[in-house]
């Protein structure tokens, strides 16, 4: 194994790892943000079909994913 080969997959492990820790930390945002507001986002989209409120969960999905990008990237 040579020297090119060993960095490459040292550069895919981190990878790995930071879209691992991404995840889990949008899950936990996500969890945070359900457990703060009154009602129970999850089932106001799904059963009463809250297409407002889905549009506004989905915004804050997409803010939280590119902060995290952003802050492994960076």
């Amino acid at each position: 194994m040579n020297l090119n080969e060993l960095i490459s997959i040292k550069y895919i492990i981190a990878s790995l790892l930071y879209s691992f820790i991404g995840i889990v930390v949008l899950f936990i945002s996500f969890w945070v943000i359900e457990k703060i507001t009154p009602e129970n986002v999850w089932k106001e989209i799904l059963e009463k079909q809250n297409k407002a409120l889905a549009i506004v969960f989905a915004a804050f999905i997409i803010a939280i994913a590119l902060i995290i990008s952003s802050a492994i990237h960076s």
